[in-house]
């Protein structure tokens, strides 16, 4: 029986004569073996030479494969397994003083590696087969690789498992039709590249990879981006987002809950709007939107602070003289409730009120003044240059241009009023 994990032996002496240890684990393999008469040649106390042989467990590293045996029998003074499912866990022995701390561990074999510990501990019979006491094989260390980048179809592991340590992984020219559920048990990626393949849709299961920071998506078949992904654990890691080259008409208002992206790529999709909240995205320092259909931007991008910008060859519309009045008094109950829930924030969700109604609340229109507006609104153009929010802009047309229509909203005619010398 084998655990792949990291591991660290600390030896509780060390405190004692005023030593630290590292504190840091290194690649293992943990086995649990079963001892030969060579290894143990005294009988077991009260058993007879001959009987069941005690188990011991066996680490081994990539510089020692022979490793470091140590007794198991009666030896365990305690676990400790608070955040066994984190893949991690302490076993601290009697003989010697030491405590061997594991992490970065596979939950679910970490679990059944303890449950046969506990039982060599007590001298029962561990149901799972033992090891041979024997030097561990080179190859067994593959299983530690943090990053595999496959280019071709050819090479696309059909009959085995992608390393359960992978930080990095790369799977691109490989005609992926779907997401490959195995990648989703890499608990450890921080990277994943799944560009040039054929992928239509994305499983929220993606949101289970709580530590993925780098998702590129470009050159796929994608039509949207999940909700459920924007209100996953991405919403805390997520640092690049590549969507370029696929077929993206809009993104969900949620997206904008992805607040810890920095560089995010929309090249070449079917975009005829950005998330009017974009503004909220307030650590994003790259945007590309290249090549799409955008025919203005929405008044909160003028929130963003950037350093790079590229909204080339967008369709973008010349700003209207008129603007668009939608305002009716005196005010529906809909739009006055809905005004009064977000202007107080009050808490709302499909478990208190119609889902049909959270989606009006969550589309939402802000005005100038900072209150919200649901139907009942001005709507006006105007024109901004893409410098007050980046540094470094690239044109946005053949003709040297660098600005762009911002569509605004006003929840009454004073507002309009007030804001008149901005839409001129």
């Amino acid at each position: 029986m084998k655990l792949h994990c990291e591991v660290e032996v600390i030896s509780r002496h060390l405190p004692a004569l005023g030593l630290r240890n590292r504190g840091k684990g290194v690649r293992a393999v943990l086995v649990l073996c079963q001892q030969t008469p060579k290894s143990q040649p005294w009988p077991q106390a009260g058993g007879e030479r001959g009987g069941p042989r005690p188990a011991c467990l066996l680490i081994s590293t990539l510089k020692d494969k022979h490793g470091t045996r140590y007794e198991l029998k009666e030896n365990i003074e305690q676990f400790f397994t608070k955040f066994v499912d984190e893949g991690k866990a302490t076993v601290r022995l009697k003989t010697p003083p030491v405590d061997i701390c594991l992490s970065k561990a596979n939950s679910i074999s970490l679990k059944s590696f303890l449950s046969a510990v506990r039982l060599a501990h007590r001298g029962c019979d561990v149901e799972a087969p033992l090891s041979a006491l024997a030097p561990v094989k080179t190859s067994e260390f593959e299983k530690f690789k943090t990053k595999m980048v496959i280019t071709s179809k050819k090479d696309y592991p059909l009959s085995k498992n992608f390393p359960y340590y992978l930080e990095h992984l790369q799977t691109s020219y490989c005609g992926l039709v779907r997401v490959d559920m195995r990648m989703l048990c890499l608990k450890n990626l921080r990277k994943l590249d799944l560009s040039h393949n054929h992928i239509k849709k994305l499983p929220a299961t993606i949101g289970d990879l709580i530590y993925l920071q780098e998702l590129n998506l470009s050159d796929n078949h994608l039509e949207s981006f999940s909700v459920a992904l924007c209100h996953s654990t991405l919403q805390k890691s997520l640092r690049s987002l590549d969507l370029s080259k696929n077929k993206i008409k809009a993104l969900p208002v949620q997206f904008c809950q992805l607040r810890e992206l920095i560089d995010l790529k929309l090249d070449c999709n079917e975009l005829i709007r950005f998330p009017f909240k974009i503004g909220q995205l307030t650590n994003l320092r790259f945007l590309s939107a290249a090549q799409n259909k955008l025919p203005f931007l929405p008044s909160e991008f003028k929130n963003l602070s950037l350093e790079y910008l590229d909204l080339f060859g967008n369709t973008f519309e010349q700003p209207k003289v008129l603007p668009v009045i939608m305002l009716q008094m005196p005010l529906t109950l809909l739009e006055s409730s809905a005004r009064t829930i977000l202007h107080n924030r009050i808490p709302y969700g499909s478990h208190i009120i119609p889902f049909h109604l959270c989606q009006d609340l969550d589309t939402a229109k802000t005005c100038v003044c900072g209150r919200f507006c649901l139907s009942c609104f001005t709507q006006g153009t105007t024109s901004m240059n893409l410098h007050s929010v980046a540094h470094t802009v690239v044109l946005v047309d053949n003709m040297g241009g660098t600005e762009a229509p911002v569509i605004s909203y006003f929840c009454s005619l004073g507002c309009y009023i007030n804001s008149c010398d901005m839409l001129k």
